[in-house]
């Protein structure tokens, strides 16, 4: 009996001492993702009843753009999927939480895995959601040649004249997006972007020319997605590979002498009647480093096999203006 009680003790002891060793992070990982998961259906529900604003506007906007150009119903059809649980934004969200579940190892350390989990529970935040779908709307309101004002965004001519910007066309606000195109590489070595299935409209129906990566980054213009919202709408996959492309063209530049500018040195201007969630989390945002830099966010050996896809108007926060 004195030895069975001997026993007892000894895997007491052992079972308290392994409890005083666990890493309190794993605790935190297990929570996070329940709250974030969590978040993203909420954001459903909202997107599904009516309650994301630009979502709404999408929508109407696209409606009007297909009374203007019926001819590229295929192309505002898809645009109308941003306003859904379809679109290419809130898919990106569900695999983002789908690969912490269950390939974690695509990740160099928990402390990645923690803070991906932050960026999606921001990311689904309605509000921020909306904010980010200014995007896709104002390239309707472009498409519209006027008849739609932009909202959260200055006019194109107000922004590009502030910024220096070039014209990239139709679209331009998306260019570096991964939810709709990625950077390809052509046999001169150098990237240019490419667009996803059905967005390759944009280029061959606006006569859009083919963008290289340096003309972009040195001459972009506003938009929601590289100004506010890259890292907390990109998987650390996805920004891993725009490091690369950066790192590359700035490579190929330098050896031949010439300048390169970064497409992320500095914010462009052109936001306007943004949230205040969207400004608090542009800040909170930068803190969480290990989410920007490849190597210290995500594993070298897993980023390589891993694949994501997933006007002439004034601003305006309505929907209508005259004709």
């Amino acid at each position: 009996m004195a030895g069975m009680q001997y026993i007892k003790i000894l895997l007491l002891i052992l079972i308290i001492g392994l409890a005083g060793c666990s890493d309190p992070l794993d605790d935190q990982i297990i929570q996070q993702t329940a709250i974030s998961e969590q978040r993203v259906e909420t954001l459903g529900q909202a997107l599904t009843n009516g309650g994301v604003r630009n979502a709404t506007l999408i929508n109407q906007y696209a409606e009007k753009v297909l009374q203007l150009k019926p001819e590229l119903s295929p192309l505002i059809n898809e645009f109308k999927k941003d306003a859904t649980v379809k679109g290419p934004m809130y898919l990106a969200l569900i695999d983002r939480l789908n690969t912490i579940k269950t390939q974690p190892n695509m990740f160099a350390s928990k402390q990645a895995i923690y803070d991906e989990l932050l960026n999606i529970y921001q990311a689904a935040d309605p509000t921020l959601y909306s904010d980010a779908l200014s995007d896709p709307l104002n390239v309707l309101a472009d498409m519209s040649d006027g008849q739609l004002p932009r909202i959260n965004s200055l006019a194109k001519n107000q922004s590009a004249q502030i910024n220096n910007a070039q014209d990239f066309g139709t679209g331009e606000q998306l260019i570096g997006n991964p939810n709709y195109g990625q950077w390809s590489t052509g046999s001169n070595g150098m990237s240019f972007w490419a667009w996803y299935g059905m967005y390759s409209m944009i280029g061959d129906v606006f006569g859009s020319r083919r963008t290289s990566y340096n003309d972009w980054s040195r001459g972009r213009n506003y938009s929601y997605y590289n100004d506010y919202g890259r890292k907390r709408y990109s998987s650390p996959s996805q920004l891993s590979k725009q490091t690369s492309v950066e790192n590359r063209t700035r490579k190929t530049f330098e050896s031949r002498g010439q300048k390169f500018t970064s497409a992320y040195s500095k914010n462009r201007t052109g936001s306007s009647s943004l949230s205040s969630q969207s400004r608090t989390a542009q800040t909170s945002a930068n803190k969480f480093k290990s989410t920007s830099k490849a190597k210290s966010s995500y594993s070298k050996s897993s980023s390589k096999n891993a694949s994501f896809r997933n006007s002439s108007s004034s601003t305006s926060r309505g929907f209508s203006r005259g004709k």
